[in-house]
């Protein structure tokens, strides 16, 4: 089986953790792309488009990365056990502690918007790359403290200084999707192998949140569901990019109905407003 990934320590490592967990031979192949190294939507065209050509038999992303609407005949076909979704700090062990003033690293919009809306004397400054290379500037002074995924920090066998739990995690954050043609041989495999339910079940509600709302990975939305008793409970977050405001719900209901409530709830108390005014 021919398995693609991008390049990157991160990208080889979830996609060596894949391998190592499907029985028979497994070839890793790097796909590269062209483009901003920042813009992950090309890493993931590149993958696809790999996907379709027959280069490759699977693709493993980062699922937060892979866009709600995927080209026709391809489909996300297993969820693997996920990791710990939340956000991480590096440099210190919570934003409470941090003096005003300080400066906090993060490439994300997401993190960004809610790191303001936590602590608006905090200074939020764009911090890019590979996860190595973001450790690296922290370590330089170019911020006091770095908002990194936990999840990427475990598979890279990095420790993170603290958790942030008051921010809500991107959609998808912590797990990874596998690829692959919706007709293909391998599916079955796949799902046999990798797949775990309640991870899938997760993932599935938080991208259908974002398609309900219009969102994107490019959009100050958080989105996190977990399987609990009585269904699934679904935790989103929509805010400007300054933080200056946001809106919030947690909900627990039916796996087929919760994503669909939550945005309606969301969208009651203005998320529409929101995103429109966040994305001009």
């Amino acid at each position: 089986m021919r398995l693609g990934t991008r390049g990157s320590a991160l990208a080889l490592a979830q996609a060596n953790w894949v391998a190592e967990r499907i029985e028979g031979p497994v070839e890793i192949v790097t796909i590269s792309a062209t483009g901003p190294v920042a813009d992950k939507s090309r890493w993931v065209s590149a993958l696809e488009q790999a996907l379709i050509d027959g280069e490759i038999d699977v693709a493993v992303h980062s699922a937060k990365d892979v866009p709600g609407r995927l080209p026709s005949g391809l489909g996300i076909v297993a969820v693997p056990t996920r990791e710990d979704p939340r956000d991480a700090i590096c440099g210190a062990q919570s934003l409470s502690e941090l003096a005003a003033g300080a400066r906090v690293g993060t490439s994300s919009l997401r993190r960004a918007a809610q790191i303001r809306a936590a602590r608006d004397d905090l200074e939020v400054v764009e911090i890019r790359g590979n996860v190595d290379t973001r450790l690296r500037k922290l370590a330089e002074g170019e911020c006091d403290a770095l908002v990194l995924a936990l999840a990427g920090l475990n598979r890279l066998g990095l420790a993170a200084d603290g958790v942030l739990d008051e921010l809500v995690p991107a959609a998808g954050q912590g797990a990874l999707a596998i690829e692959a043609a919706n007709r293909s041989d391998v599916v079955e495999q796949l799902v046999r192998d990798l797949d775990e339910p309640h991870a899938n079940l997760c993932l599935g509600a938080e991208r259908e949140l974002m398609l309900q709302l219009g969102a994107s990975c490019d959009t100050p939305v958080g989105a996190c569901a977990r399987v609990v008793e009585d269904g699934v409970e679904l935790t989103a977050w929509v805010g400007l990019p300054d933080g200056s405001e946001w809106i919030s719900d947690r909900l627990v209901a039916a796996p087929h109905e919760v994503s669909h409530q939550v945005a309606a709830r969301l969208a009651s108390l203005g998320a529409g407003d929101l995103l429109r005014r966040a994305a001009a």
